[in-house]
């Protein structure tokens, strides 16, 4: 409130710019703002598009509901410790986007979308994007640390970096740990993974802890709130080191498989 002849006034009508150079502010903040899950809906549609582009161009599978695709885009762009080490190292981005058969991509883009949205709109697109993509890279060292010579192909990193992220802001919030509906989800998620053959439980215990990292960043290790204020110079900095670590520790494990 402002100090008037009349009484307080809030600042937009006091006769002062603070409210009106505020709300420019939060304009030009905008971009960096929850807007509809736009981001969340852009890499559904990414996913979706990829997997189209799988089946056009000579990708092959026995089944398509529930067997593994194989061939054209995925071998060129499927995870892989031999390739990676040879110096295909968009192969640690592109398996994000690249699904095995229908039911693989049709439960990933179903999980994006409940779990992302809602959380893209509390931390707004700017560091949800960030949030993904380095949990996405952590997910794909992951996956090489526990196989490196399967081919890997999923979204499942980045989501897990996503739960990750809901953990810290549970916690955050709660100031509890086990118990909390993150924690249920992780642990069902995770004991689906060591379940069943056939899934990257590397990759997704490395998503995992690259959201986790990458909230903590994004709060400033607890002196801050991951989805308020300015991401900062040092924000970003911390995001972009944990991404080049999870670089780091791809290559540190492929280094041997070169040609």
């Amino acid at each position: 409130m402002t100090v008037a002849p009349v009484g307080l006034r809030c600042p937009d009508h006091s006769g002062r710019p603070q409210g009106v150079a505020r709300m420019r502010r939060q304009v030009r903040r905008a971009p960096w703002a929850g807007t509809g899950a736009l981001v969340t809906k852009t890499l559904i549609a990414i996913n979706v598009v990829v997997f189209l582009a799988e089946l056009g161009t000579g990708s092959v599978a026995r089944n398509l509901l529930t067997g593994n695709i194989y061939g054209g885009v995925v071998d060129r762009f499927a995870l892989e410790g031999r390739p990676v080490a040879n110096g295909d190292w968009w192969r640690l981005v592109t398996a994000g986007f690249l699904h095995a058969n229908v039911l693989h991509i049709g439960l990933n883009m179903f999980i994006l979308w409940l779990v992302g949205s809602p959380l893209e709109e509390m931390l707004g697109r700017g560091r949800y994007l960030l949030l993904y993509f380095v949990s996405l890279l952590a997910g794909s060292a992951g996956a090489l640390l526990q196989a490196p010579l399967v081919q890997t192909v999923g979204a499942s990193g980045a989501i897990f970096g996503l739960f990750g992220a809901l953990l810290v802001l549970e916690y955050f919030a709660t100031g509890q740990i086990v118990g909390g509906q993150a924690f249920g989800l992780i642990v069902i998620n995770l004991v689906f993974s060591f379940t069943f053959s056939g899934i990257s439980w590397g990759g997704h215990i490395g998503g995992l802890v690259g959201g986790i990292l990458g909230t903590l960043v994004l709060a400033r290790f607890g002196r801050g709130h991951a989805a308020y204020g300015r991401l900062g110079l040092l924000g970003i900095v911390g995001m972009a080191l944990i991404g080049v670590a999870s670089v780091v520790v791809a290559y540190w494990k492929v280094r041997g498989y070169a040609a």
